[in-house]
């Protein structure tokens, strides 16, 4: 078997043991790696209603089988879990040295299962796994814990650890590796730290099992250098994603106190045009020739490096204007280990809810020196605001009352990201659909709705591209796996990924064999969260309700007196599940299930609803 190592490193923590496991082609067929391999995992190897703080909860690493290899950004890793924000399935990826560390060692998946009794790090080359004490890191950020490590082992190695956000249990704490790279968004942190893992450094050898690998080499090197060219030509790189920002607010769709506004006219301060001025450094994923990691120094005169959900979620969104102070917070969250997106959300909905008069406290919006204090309360979760804020807006909005919940955004209790969709339906059903909770890397819709096609439509055609966005960005990148960027910002080809996939599987497969992996991995999501929740209904896939509120339109501006409209939505909504399978309360039929072979899935969520 080309392509995949075959081998699976299960590590339980508290009794300290490991051992080395193995899947065959029929596995790897089905679940190609990285988001396919975790979630068949959690759904086979947990009990429905365990605790995601647990021993009972696994923390796994996984990558794809083009993970690693010499082709363009193929340097991402999946970290998944259930996770203790919302309750359902949750992962992230991120880039980092472990993807192709992992690889070499001769794995294709972690599991790490169990609790240590005491803070501990491991360190795995090849068949040598150790347990070692982390003592003297627990309680540092993640910059000081790369730096003790990297003395230790040097910089090539893979990392991936957690702050003080992890350790204290943070519901948006996430895992970090190398300079601002991050991944976890739904608390796969805090899974880390329920477990006392506090890092897992990883050094491999080994050659990655390959069909053809001196063609791979060669077709993956004269990729990355083309894909670069590219990249030079466009000039995406000078800005980034960052370049975003301007379009946000010239169309009305950016982050601005609490979402509750659109556009600012001070967001000019914060763009990617002064962005890259204010440049210092460039920092990229391994594997990557359109580098997008621009670097400032903060206001206290340290490193930051930014992209555009870092700066919309804690400059606008808060209304924040000054580059080096949202550079600022967002070197907080790098070193506490918190998720930018829902730490921004958090911060903005405590404003709005302390402006609303639903709670007391001593922050508003702007208020950049209050909002460091606050992020470094809630990474260690110190006084009553600081375990308020460490729970996610949900659980905030559900103690606070008077009606906050309705301004809490966040879908599944997992924060919007920095897409204001009050009148973006098409959007708004990305973020509502969104398999882990809200979030844009499952379907970037936005820009297609706005310019390819009628902004206040509610027709199939939105719900089907959200479909193929999904199959592409939360199915293909998930689990081959790789950064979508080359593809979405440059527009580099599909069918480069499918050759890269045949060349190092020895497999002949087309696109189409991927949409049916995809659908099949959109599926067994579903009937995870249906499992948790079997009073489940299409509220859940519902955006906040502000959105649809008449009194939270806009007085001004290009959207001016428009909203969501809640009937309309519903309408959308029902082609998505019509067009995805599903019936009206958004769960697979049988017979999707059955067309996607997943008939001992569905036969096991009939335990706990029916399905039609």
């Amino acid at each position: 078997m080309f392509g995949w190592t075959g081998n699976i490193l299960r590590i339980n923590l508290s009794n300290r043991t490991h051992k080395i496991e193995t899947f065959g082609e029929e596995f790897a067929k089905k679940w190609v790696g990285g988001r396919g391999f975790a979630l068949k995992t959690l759904w086979d190897e947990l009990k429905p209603g365990i605790d995601p703080l647990g021993p009972e909860n696994k923390f796994i690493v996984a990558v794809g089988p083009i993970a690693g290899i010499p082709a363009p950004n193929t340097g991402k890793t999946v970290v998944a879990a259930k996770s203790p924000l919302t309750g359902g399935y949750g992962d992230g990826n991120l880039g980092t040295r472990v993807t192709e560390h992992i690889r070499k060692a001769g794995y294709d998946m972690i599991i790490v299962e169990g609790q240590s009794d005491r803070p501990v790090y491991l360190y795995i080359e090849n068949e040598k796994i150790e347990y070692l004490p982390a003592e003297e890191i627990w309680g540092k950020g993640t910059y000081d814990t790369h730096n003790w490590l990297y003395k230790k082992y040097g910089k090539g190695v893979g990392l991936l650890s957690i702050g003080q956000g992890g350790e204290n249990l943070n519901l948006y704490s996430m895992v970090r590796s190398l300079e601002g790279r991050a991944g976890g968004r739904p608390g796969i942190g805090a899974v880390m730290g329920s477990k006392k893992l506090k890092a897992i450094v990883i050094k491999g050898s080994k050659p990655i099992p390959v069909a053809d690998p001196d063609g791979m080499r060669k077709l993956g090197l004269d990729d990355l250098r083309k894909v670069g060219e590219i990249d030079k030509k466009t000039g995406w790189s000078i800005q980034g994603t960052t370049g975003v920002l301007a379009w946000c607010n010239e169309v009305a769709a950016l982050p601005v106190h609490n979402m509750r506004k659109t556009h600012h006219p001070d967001a000019w301060k914060i763009d990617g045009e002064r962005l890259n001025k204010a440049r210092v450094a460039t920092y990229g994923c391994p594997n990557c020739t359109m580098r997008c990691g621009i670097t400032i120094l903060d206001h206290e005169g340290r490193q930051s490096e930014l992209d555009y959900e870092n700066i919309g979620m804690l400059g606008s969104n808060l209304d924040i204007f000054e580059l080096d102070q949202v550079a600022s917070l967002n070197y907080l969250c790098d070193d506490y280990g918190l998720d930018t997106i829902s730490a921004g959300a958090v911060l903005a909905f405590y404003a709005d809810a302390i402006e609303q008069g639903a709670v007391e406290g001593n922050f508003q919006f702007g208020d950049a020196e209050m909002a460091k204090k606050l992020l470094g309360l809630a990474a260690k979760r110190e006084s009553e605001v600081g375990n308020l804020l460490a729970d996610g807006t949900l659980r905030m909005a559900r103690r606070i009352g008077h009606n906050s919940e309705a301004y809490a955004m966040q879908v599944k209790g997992l924060e919007i990201s920095a897409y204001n969709c009050k009148f973006c339906p098409g959007m708004a059903l990305a973020f509502g659909t969104s398999p882990i909770g809200a979030h844009h890397k499952e379907s970037w819709v936005i820009t297609f709705e706005l310019n390819q096609t009628q902004r206040d439509s509610y027709g199939p055609e939105k719900a089907a591209k959200v479909i193929e966005l999904q199959r592409i960005r939360g199915g293909l990148f998930e689990f081959i796996v790789a950064c979508r960027f080359p593809w979405i910002e440059l527009g580099w080809p599909l069918e480069h990924y499918t050759e890269y996939f045949n060349k190092v599987t020895g497999l002949k497969w087309a696109l189409d064999d991927f949409w049916k992996v995809s659908d099949r991995i959109y599926s067994l999501m579903k009937f995870f969260w249906v499992r948790e929740f079997p009073d489940w209904d299409r509220t859940r896939d519902y955006p906040p309700m502000v959105w649809f509120d008449p009194k939270n339109a806009d007085t001004e501006g290009p959207i001016a007196g428009k909203i969501l409209e809640l009937e309309k939505y519903n309408q959308l909504l029902d082609h998505f599940y019509q067009q995805r399978g599903w019936d009206k309360r958004g769960i697979p039929t049988r017979r999707t299930a059955e067309v996607l072979d997943l008939k001992e899935e569905a036969a096991e969520v009939e335990k706990f609803t029916k399905l039609e």
